[in-house]
């Protein structure tokens, strides 16, 4: 493999790809036999890793610089021309769960694939082709609005990801004065905003409509793999919002007494110590080294994917203008090779994208190498999360390498904002629930209702005086609402799973390092709640399991003299 800045882009061949599909599924209905339809569920595989490969690398590199013609270009084909290849795939599946060899494949690759391709079959309609094309554009518009962001802030001009470093600072009216900014963008975006997001749920209202439901929220469920129903989903969230937020709500008045003020505004939330929050103590460099001597330390698997990562360049950290805002990682699978996509800032959050988002590397590089099936290699999101969120815990004794003697610090708050974070998961999940079970709200009554849920799930919140806020405008920066309907609950359930090996590696480190190997290698092999019973982790949606999951994060919180991590 070349490193990523020598990796060569070409457009696939679109019509090779729907010949072979249509070549594939016809080989399916003729094969005699068991080892005929394996030779073609390889050929298969490796036709969509190819495909993938170059999408997914026009994709990364369309986010690093939206402004580059020829990418953007590219990105319109594929959001463009894939939707088209609905009818090949659909073909090419039906054939497939349609071949009389199922349980030889069954009994070869488990029950999984056949499930996987059920469920392909019950979401892909050629009737959705224009509309998944108009999603697309709409989605790119709204994610191309959000990085032109540039306001002129401390004497330098910051985006979107920029401005969260002065949200950290002591001094707290620069920090009102940075959400201001973030707030004054989005207002000064409302029309268009609003607009994207009208566009956007009637069109997957009337997607839902053309697969015969009520409204999008099933098709939607489909799209996300999702073997559970909303009625689950409810049950969780109500446990959140009865048992786990008081909670939190004690642990922001105690946030409010340890910097010194008396309830805590929007501008404070982030704000953690009265001495400063834990930042990085070098530059890029510094950070990469740190995260290398840090995984190879962890174990031989981890260091030799750190390696593997920093040897080919396979990370973009560093914000700049007009790269998307966010993080995430993605894959390129005819090299086995993930990536890293992110915005440093300066504070403790590009820690967390060596946690995070390199939990999802290594774990994509884990199943990659035992896996056989490229849809075998990423289980779905809120299992996925689990690799991430639970890499964060994991990393805990080397934060040193970053943050010398405030360590503790960083350890606490992250802890603190990985568990304040939940309410707030289940509060943008209700919200879409409630978005497209009312396709009809306006934008001024889809903000009333989000207000009303900030009540609900974040009674601390007070956003003191800022107009466009209180009107229940905050959900409007959060890009997975546009992006990805129905993905944000995925981190809050992934997060019991997260706290839950936090709970174990107090008890028995290694024992709860082997069950997060095993979960990563098993990648998508299993539906979700399977892989919890592999990786010995507990079904979120049984009653009472959400304070059973973080009991241990939330008995260190309330243990730990915060103050005296201030001094």
């Amino acid at each position: 493999m070349q490193k990523f800045s020598e990796l060569q882009y070409q457009r696939p061949d679109i019509g090779a790809l729907r010949s072979a599909l249509t070549e594939d599924a016809a080989r399916l209905g003729t094969a005699a036999s068991f080892e005929e339809t394996d030779d073609v569920l390889h050929a298969h595989d490796a036709a969509l890793r190819a495909f993938s490969t170059m999408a997914n690398l026009a994709s990364i590199r369309n986010t690093i610089d939206t402004s580059d013609r020829f990418y953007e270009a590219e990105k319109d084909f594929f959001d463009t021309e894939v939707p088209k290849n609905t009818p090949y795939t659909l073909a090419y599946n039906k054939a497939l769960l349609a071949s009389p060899f199922r349980a030889e494949i069954d009994r070869k690759y488990g029950t999984q694939l056949l499930a996987l391709t059920e469920r392909e079959v019950r979401r892909l309609s050629p009737v959705l082709i224009e509309s998944t094309i108009e999603e697309n554009r709409l989605v790119r518009e709204y994610q191309k609005l959000l990085a032109s962001c540039r306001v002129q802030f401390a004497g330098e001009t910051v985006n979107l990801s920029g401005l969260r470093r002065y949200q950290q600072v002591p001094d707290r009216a620069v920090r009102k004065a940075a959400a201001a900014a973030v707030s004054g963008f989005l207002s000064a975006n409302a029309d268009a905003l609003d607009t994207l997001y009208d566009k956007l749920v009637a069109l997957r209202n009337r997607m839902g409509q053309l697969m015969g439901y009520d409204d999008f929220t099933p098709l939607g469920y489909l799209r996300m793999g999702r073997t559970y129903e909303p009625a689950d989903v409810a049950r969780f969230r109500d446990q959140v919002a009865t048992e786990l937020v008081p909670v939190c709500t004690e642990l922001h008045r105690r946030h409010a007494a340890r910097i010194g003020v008396n309830a805590l505004t929007i501008y404070d939330e982030t704000f953690e110590f009265k001495t400063g929050n834990a930042t990085p103590e070098g530059d890029l460099p510094f950070m990469v080294a740190a995260a290398q001597r840090m995984y190879r330390e962890l174990s031989p698997e981890t260091g030799e994917f750190f390696d593997f990562m920093v040897k080919y360049e396979l990370m973009d950290l560093l914000t700049k203008p007009n790269k998307r805002v966010g993080g995430y990682c993605t894959s390129l699978p005819a090299w086995q090779a993930p990536f890293i996509f992110s915005n440093f800032n300066g504070t403790s959050a590009d820690v967390d994208v060596f946690t995070h988002e390199a939990g999802h590397a290594f774990a994509g590089c884990c199943a990659g190498a035992v896996q056989p099936l490229l849809a075998y290699t990423s289980p779905t999101l809120e299992a996925c999360e689990i690799h991430s969120m639970s890499m964060e815990f994991f990393t805990h004794p080397w934060m040193e390498l970053f943050f010398g003697k405030n360590a503790d610090k960083y350890r606490y708050s992250h802890l603190l904002e990985s568990l304040t974070f939940i309410p707030y998961g289940v509060c943008v999940d209700e919200f879409q629930h409630i978005v497209y079970a009312n396709p009809g709200l306006s934008p001024a009554e889809r903000k009333e209702a989000w207000h009303a849920l900030e009540a609900k799930y974040l009674p601390h919140r007070d956003y003191d005086g800022d107009a466009f806020m209180e009107a229940g405008g905050f959900w409007q920066k959060q890009q997975h609402v546009y992006a990805r309907p129905f993905y944000y609950l995925d981190y809050a359930l992934a997060s019991m799973g997260a706290f839950e090996f936090f709970g174990k590696m107090q008890a028995n480190r290694p024992s709860a390092w082997e069950d997060y190997l095993r979960l990563c290698r098993a990648g998508g092999s299993l539906p979700y709640r399977a892989l919890l019973k592999l990786a010995h982790l507990s079904d979120p949606f049984e009653p009472g399991s959400v304070m059973r999951a973080v009991k241990a994060g939330v008995d260190t919180l309330l243990v730990t003299d915060d103050l005296a991590l201030d001094r």
